[in-house]
């Protein structure tokens, strides 16, 4: 019950941190809302419509006040009615947000396979398999996503024609983009996991299971595979994060529909609602899977559950 308040806590602080941060962030940004509001700087709007439109959104008023009348409408569920859209902010989430977390939750399982399978060949082949694997990871891992989606663009789009460079085009459209946000990620956990993995080699419940006749294949998928992915799951709730803010980029450049392009848009012409909105549910997904993750190691690691 204590873990559980405490994760509830937890949630409701990341939710209100998120929200107060986009909302003064956006103040930072020059441009007027209301000017957003009647259509952007394009619009030629008079000076009696922009005074109109301050008054009707509460845009006249000071800062603070600004912020708890959002705080308030947030706590009831209010997300509001996007600027440019002029569509309730809900219903533009619930369009976009599909599309984004398919192809998170596909990179993430695409990182999973690839960083798990590094682990293994670089601590069984050798001295040679463990400087490759190590290579590999860290250049993986610090490879820019914009760099990265170009050359995947370029080689197998441009060049061999295998997956087209548009991510809209049925499955195959997901490769480039799933890729390009797995393999970073694939980088960074497999360097996490391939030294838990060399730590369980040489830990006591596996020299007792070796001790008790059991194979070596047997040893490293019950016992080493085991505690080496631990802290791939661990790490897994920061990981989804990561990839949802991500998709900005990925989305962007494959000219893919979601919550990625939605809140670059939406930063642009200072769609406040919107931007708040997006934010918020990317944040409230972090928090769901930092908890599912957390509830997944507690089960998988007896010592967890003991301490």
């Amino acid at each position: 019950m204590r873990w559980l308040l405490l994760r509830l806590g937890g949630a409701v602080f990341v939710l209100w941190a998120a929200a107060t941060l986009t909302f003064f962030g956006l103040r930072l940004i020059p441009g007027d809302p209301a000017q957003a509001i009647l259509g952007g700087p394009g619009s030629q709007a008079s000076a009696e419509a922009l005074a109109q439109v301050r008054a009707e959104y509460g845009l006249d008023q000071p800062l603070f006040v600004q912020y708890i009348a959002q705080l308030g409408r947030l706590a009831t569920g209010d997300l509001g009615t996007s600027y440019s859209l002029k569509t309730p902010v809900l219903s533009v989430i619930g369009s976009q947000i599909g599309g984004t977390l398919l192809l998170a939750a596909l990179a993430l399982v695409v990182a999973w396979v690839i960083a798990l399978g590094l682990a293994v060949w670089s601590t069984r082949g050798g001295r040679v398999a463990a400087a490759v694997g190590s290579a590999l990871e860290i250049v993986a891992a610090a490879v820019p996503q914009f760099w990265l989606a170009t050359v995947l663009v370029l080689v197998f789009s441009t060049t061999l024609r295998w997956f087209p460079a548009v991510s809209t085009a049925g499955p195959a459209g997901l490769v480039l983009p799933v890729l390009t946000l797995a393999l970073p990620l694939a980088g960074f956990l497999g360097q996490v996991m391939r030294e838990s993995v060399l730590d369980a080699l040489d830990a006591p419940f596996t020299l007792s299971a070796r001790a008790r006749g059991e194979s070596e294949g047997g040893v490293r998928w019950r016992h080493v595979l085991r505690h080496g992915s631990l802290p791939g799951i661990a790490l897994s709730g920061w990981a989804f994060g990561w990839l949802i803010s991500g998709a900005v980029v990925v989305e962007t450049i494959f000219a893919r529909p979601g919550l990625g392009r939605t809140l670059l848009n939406a930063v642009q012409l200072r769609d406040v609602p919107l931007v708040v909105g997006v934010v918020l549910v990317v944040a409230l997904g972090y928090v769901v899977m930092t908890v599912a993750t957390d509830a997944a190691t507690r089960l998988a690691d007896p010592r967890v559950r003991a301490s």
